[in-house]
C-alpha cells in the first residue's frame, strides 16, 4: 500500500484550487487503497469550505501564514523567516514519521525545502498558476529593476528545487512550453468536479463571471467593456460570483455608472444553480492557471467570452465552435463578441450545445486515471 503525502495548505476558503485538491483526495481515497495525508497550514480551529474522505488522516501545523497579508513589509519579511522556519521543521519531522512513498507539493512554500528531505519520498510537484506571473515581485515603491531582479532570483530559485522533483506537473501544454529548463514535466489538466443534469435554456437576459475580487481576474476590464454593452443592450444584466471583497467592487461599478445592470456577489453554494439562469459566461482574466469555471459553465451548456490570456482559456474554448476567443485585454472587442452573442441567439444556443461536448472531454475519472499511472510509474 502506498503512502502519499498531500500538501493541500488551505481550505478554509472556497477557492479553484481548493476544491480540485479536495476532490483528488478525495477520489482517491474512494478508489484507490493508498493510504493518504493532507497537510494543512493555516490557522487551526475553522471549519473547511470542502469535505473531506474521513479515510484521509490529516495534520495542521497551524503556522497561518495569510495573517502575514496584513503587515507592513518588512514586519512581513521578520514574521515570513521564523514562520518558514517552524514549516519547515514540522514538515520534516511530519515526514520522517509517517515515511511516505510520494510527497506532492503544490508549490507553494514547501517548495524551498522538501526536495532536501531525506524521507525516502519520490517527490512530486503541481502548479495551479501559469508560469509568467509566478514569483513576478511588483512592489510600486521599488524602481522597476529592482523588481525585475527581485523576480529573477526568486524564480532562479524556484527552478533549482523544480529540478529536483521526480515529477513536475503542469495543467495545460501551452505553460509546459514556458519551463524550458526542466525536462521532468507532465500534463495532466484539471477536471469537473461535478456534473449536473440541468442544461441552461439560454433564454434569459443574464451574463456571468465567476472568480475571486483580485487584480489578475480583469473585472474592471470587464467593467469598462459592460459599459459599451449595456448601450446597446439595457435589459441586459451581469452577476459575478466570487470570494474577496465585492463591495469595493461594487462601489467600482457604481462609480462607473453601470451598477443598476452590474451585480458583485459574495460567493455562493449552488453557483450551479447561477449558471443555469444565465446565457453567457464571461472570463476577463488577465491570466489563468486553468480556468475551472469555463469548464464548469460549459458542462451546464454556456457559451463563453474569453480573454486569450496565458494559459487556460486558449486550451479550453474552440473559437466560435463553443465561444469566443478574444484578444487579450481588447475592451472593444470583447464587448463586440459579448453583444454578438446577445444578437444572436442561435448561435450561443449551438455553441452551448457544443460547449457541453467540450466539458464531457474532462471527467474525473479520466483525469484521476492519469494521475494513479504517475503514481504507479514513479
Amino acid at each position: 500500500m502506498k503512502k502519499i503525502v498531500y500538501v493541500v495548505g488551505g481550505l478554509l476558503s472556497p477557492t479553484g484550487m481548493g476544491s480540485i485538491l479536495s476532490n483528488k483526495i478525495n477520489w482517491l481515497a474512494e478508489n484507490t487503497d493508498y493510504e493518504l495525508h493532507m497537510v494543512l497550514t493555516e490557522k487551526a480551529g475553522h471549519p473547511w469550505c470542502y469535505e473531506i474522505n474521513p479515510k484521509v488522516k490529516w495534520v495542521n501545523f497551524d503556522i497561518n501564514f495569510d495573517e502575514l497579508d496584513s503587515m507592513p513589509f518588512a514586519k512581513k519579511i521578520f514574521h515570513y523567516y521564523f514562520k518558514q522556519r517552524k514549516y519547515k521543521k514540522y514538515f520534516k519531522d511530519y515526514l520522517m514519521f509517517v515515511k511516505p512513498d510520494i510527497t506532492i507539493s503544490t508549490i507553494r512554500r514547501e517548495i524551498n525545502f522538501i526536495t532536501n528531505f531525506k524521507d525516502g519520498s519520490k517527490k512530486i510537484g503541481e502548479i495551479h498558476f501559469v508560469r509568467d506571473y509566478y514569483r513576478n515581485f511588483q512592489k510600486p515603491y521599488l524602481p522597476k529593476h529592482v523588481n525585475a531582479f527581485i523576480s529573477k532570483a526568486w524564480m532562479n530559485s524556484l527552478i533549482k528545487q523544480l529540478k529536483k522533483l521526480e515529477r513536475f506537473v503542469v495543467l495545460t501544454e501551452e505553460d509546459s512550453h514556458n519551463w524550458p529548463e526542466l525536462n521532468n514535466m507532465t500534463v495532466i489538466p484539471n477536471f469537473i468536479t461535478e456534473y449536473h443534469g440541468n442544461i441552461a435554456p439560454l433564454e434569459s437576459r443574464n451574463v456571468i463571471a465567476v472568480g475571486r475580487y483580485s487584480p489578475e481576474k480583469g473585472f474592471d476590464l470587464l467593467m469598462d467593456a459592460w459599459k459599451i454593452v449595456i448601450k446597446k443592450h439595457p435589459d441586459w444584466k451581469l452577476n459575478i460570483f466570487g470570494t474577496g471583497d465585492y463591495i469595493n467592487f461594487q462601489n467600482l461599478a457604481e462609480a462607473k455608472g453601470i451598477s443598476q445592470s452590474f451585480t458583485c456577489h459574495p460567493p455562493t453554494s449552488s453557483i450551479y444553480e447561477e449558471y443555469y439562469k444565465s446565457s453567457i459566461f464571461v472570463l476577463s482574466s488577465r491570466h489563468e492557471g486553468f480556468g475551472l469555471v469555463i469548464l464548469e459553465a460549459m458542462s451546464v451548456g454556456l457559451p463563453v467570452v474569453a480573454f486569450a490570456c496565458p494559459s487556460g482559456p486558449k486550451a479550453l474554448i474552440s473559437n466560435y465552435l463553443d465561444g469566443i476567443l478574444v484578444e487579450n485585454g481588447n475592451i472593444d472587442e470583447f464587448a463586440e463578441k459579448i453583444c454578438y452573442l446577445i444578437e444572436k441567439p442561435d448561435v450561443r444556443k449551438e455553441m452551448g450545445l457544443n460547449a457541453i461536448n467540450k466539458a464531457h472531454n474532462y471527467p474525473k475519472d479520466k483525469i484521476m486515471q492519469k494521475w494513479v499511472d504517475l503514481f504507479e510509474n514513479l
